[in-house]
């Protein structure tokens, strides 16, 4: 059900700014409504942010219906590694979305964890076209391991802090098939960007793109016999790019074992073979460090063991490590 617009009397500016004011509703917000068309002017719909307004123009704003309206609770088992008042944070299954988005409403870690919880309403105006309450950081479809989600707003803005101020440290895990020649850490800083041709993919270089660090450390390699090398590989990125790991990987001539957008589909394992292993990151009250871990899934192990490797001790237990 969609809100009954609201209704303003214009005071001399900018129209987001003036709406901002009347409102009380963000100026960034407030640009993506008024770019939607969400806003008229003296009965005429207005879509550009700058439109100058003289004052005492009749405004109207109609918010779209909460999205959470569309996205049902669903009562799915979820793995709790770490629960207090202010976050959850859980060890997500391969297979299970993070958050909706157009045309994906059910089956996603919102919807299971809106079956235990309530979670902070935050309506995201930013065009991106993603549900995602609570929602701190993300994990790829079929990228397995740990992932935070806050329960208050509060908590929701310390944590997304945290994160930008690269306060956290994330270790993957993950099995790479190629040319894996190195026995050392291998620091890897290529920025990514939009691929200019397949819109869905990212890679080194790209359209506007943004620094990306990470370091590799491969825990145990050998050849397979067919003129590969596998190897598993502890990677730890700095910053957080869109499919980081997968494209640097991919950039070293070692793309994760399965993953059939910068590699190809393995008999091994029915997906990439990429986990988020560890994360280590201030607690959004105490600012005390929380480390959480999230042991490998059998799916992954199970594939580097099929395939001739070894475990490492560090891999059965990281406290060795």
């Amino acid at each position: 059900m969609t809100p009954e617009p609201l209704t303003y009397i214009a005071v001399p500016g900018r129209l987001d700014a003036a709406l901002c004011e009347l409102s009380g509703v963000s100026r960034s917000q407030l640009s993506h409504l008024i770019e939607a068309g969400h806003v008229t002017v003296d009965g005429r719909t207005v879509s550009k942010v700058s439109t100058k307004l003289r004052g005492g123009e009749a405004l109207t704003l109609t918010l779209p219906p909460p999205r959470s309206a569309q996205v049902e609770p669903e009562d799915v088992p979820l793995d709790v590694l770490y629960e207090d008042e202010h976050l959850i944070a859980l060890n997500k299954p391969p297979g299970m979305t993070t958050h909706p988005a157009p045309g994906v409403n059910s089956g996603t870690l919102v919807n299971a964890l809106l079956g235990r919880m309530p979670l902070p309403e935050q309506e995201d105006f930013d065009g991106e076209g993603g549900y995602r309450p609570g929602i701190v950081h993300r994990l790829d479809k079929d990228t397995s391991g740990v992932i935070v989600v806050a329960k208050t707003v509060a908590a929701h803005a310390r944590l997304s802090e945290s994160f930008k101020a690269r306060e956290t440290q994330k270790v993957y895990l993950a099995v790479v098939a190629g040319q894996w020649k190195a026995e050392q850490p291998i620091k890897v800083d290529a920025p990514i960007g939009r691929h200019p041709v397949e819109r869905q993919r990212m890679t080194v270089g790209g359209g506007h793109s943004r620094e990306a660090q990470t370091t590799f450390v491969p825990l145990s390699r050998h050849p397979d016999g067919h003129g590969r090398v596998l190897a598993l590989v502890r990677c730890e990125p700095r910053t957080g790019r869109t499919h980081q790991l997968r494209v640097h990987l991919q950039h070293l001539g070692s793309p994760i074992l399965g993953d059939q957008v910068y590699g190809q589909a393995s008999e091994a394992i029915g997906r990439q073979a990429l986990h988020a292993w560890q994360l280590t990151l201030p607690h959004p009250v105490s600012g005390q460090a929380l480390h959480l871990v999230a042991p490998p899934p059998d799916d992954l192990l199970s594939a580097w063991v099929a395939l001739g490797g070894t475990l490492p001790k560090e891999v059965l237990d990281p406290s060795a490590g």
